[in-house]
């Protein structure tokens, strides 16, 4: 069976701007005309195609993201929004109401715990916080009431892998939908081919590659996306985070750079964690044979992409860990800052930043240490000089 390739898929959509432009044509308008009243209630009613009825519900520049995006991922649709967290909760709220129950992988990006911990309870959900790696405890945490299945194909910051087919088996007996958080891994992962029912995506990351722009998608199949634009019971709709054309249409132009992007991050990453593991570090890279899930890695993933550009690495204290970034950022090695996938290299230490939602005892529990430092590792192209500075800088600080 010939395997899925996303970097074909996208290129496979190809459609001329009305001015005949190579780039796709911006549409800033905020409503749209009809030519007969007939066609306005049709479309009202989503029984009309090539019609547009306001921006907070379809607009040209979004939809053209959309195909391309839905290409990508392998599914009948998608949808875009002004944020990641737009994404994820809109996606999630689609999916329940009140006395439903959702199981969630504890190791979850900290906006997304602190939604599903702190927020969603507010609507009468209940969340229950689990190992998604240990299949047993997910099926263990099932409730006939249970509708959502929540996961990172990659977790964060953990870089913890998640088996998306049996998730989907144990989502399907429970007759709940698996959605899935792909935003460490596109290209190099396809969840909806391996098996979840929804893919969302902070595309603020990875797939738009500059972080000039805040900006998220939903996944998934044809009726999943209508019913999350509904005009009554839409919860995309509804809450409007829709995403700006201008935005739709710079992201639209990075996607199809995002393979030759993915290969680089990756890269640059093997490279850095090879050197790490070297020098007897504790360096969590999915791209090692010693990962944990490395193997599983290697079944799931699609060819030519890589392992991905994050790297995580202990080093104990959070005092330890804040020296050895400001030094980094002084070096010029990159930016000490949250977020990722940009082309410049970005670190954190997640306990005190992107995670710092997640309590400490899930912290511990997950075997989060206060000194971990997660890298996204950028697009240089002088990576060996880039490691000959952190060599340095961990001598220096008689960090080995």
């Amino acid at each position: 069976m010939k395997k899925f390739n996303p970097a074909l898929a996208i290129s496979s959509v190809q459609e001329l701007s009305l001015e005949r432009g190579v780039n796709p044509s911006i549409n800033d308008s905020a409503t749209f005309t009809f030519p007969f009243g007939q066609t306005m209630t049709d479309t009202f009613h989503g029984e009309t195609e090539g019609y547009f009825l306001y921006s907070r519900h379809w607009n040209p520049s979004a939809f053209a993201l959309c195909k391309s995006l839905a290409a990508m991922e392998g599914t009948e649709a998608a949808w875009v929004t002004g944020s990641g967290m737009a994404a994820i909760t809109c996606a999630l709220l689609q999916c329940v109401q009140k006395g439903d129950h959702i199981v969630a992988s504890m190791t979850v990006y900290g906006g997304t715990f602190a939604f599903l911990s702190n927020y969603i309870e507010r609507f009468g959900v209940e969340v229950t916080f689990v190992d998604t790696t240990n299949l047993q405890m997910v099926k263990d945490a099932c409730r006939p009431n249970t509708k959502v299945i929540y996961t990172e194909t990659m977790s964060n910051p953990l870089l913890r892998i998640s088996n998306i087919a049996e998730l989907r088996k144990i989502a399907d007996h429970a007759g709940a939908k698996l959605i899935v958080d792909n935003t460490f891994s596109p290209m190099i992962f396809s969840p909806y081919k391996l098996g979840a029912h929804i893919v969302v995506y902070s595309m603020t990351k990875f797939i738009n590659g500059k972080n000039d722009c805040v900006a998220g998608a939903i996944c998934a199949d044809a009726d999943f996306i209508n019913s999350l634009i509904n005009v009554n019971n839409g919860t995309a709709m509804l809450l409007g985070p829709v995403l700006d054309s201008f935005r739709a249409t710079s992201i639209l132009k990075n996607l199809y750079t995002l393979h030759i992007r993915m290969q680089q991050h990756s890269k640059n990453a093997m490279f850095l964690a090879e050197k790490f593991q070297k020098l007897g570090m504790k360096v969590t890279y999915t791209g090692l044979p010693s990962h944990i899930d490395h193997k599983l890695m290697k079944e799931q993933m699609n060819d030519q992409f890589g392992f991905g550009g994050m790297i995580a690495i202990d080093l104990g204290t959070a005092e330890k860990a804040n020296k050895f970034m400001e030094a980094m950022q002084n070096k010029g090695i990159g930016f000490l800052a949250v977020s990722l996938g940009y082309f410049r290299t970005l670190f954190s230490c997640s306990g005190k930043s992107t995670s710092s939602e997640v309590p400490e005892e899930y912290q511990k529990e997950m075997g989060m240490s206060e000194g971990l430092v997660r890298f996204s590792v950028g697009l240089d192209s002088d990576i060996e000089n880039t490691y000959d500075i952190i060599h340095a800088i961990l001598k220096e600080q008689n960090i080995i």
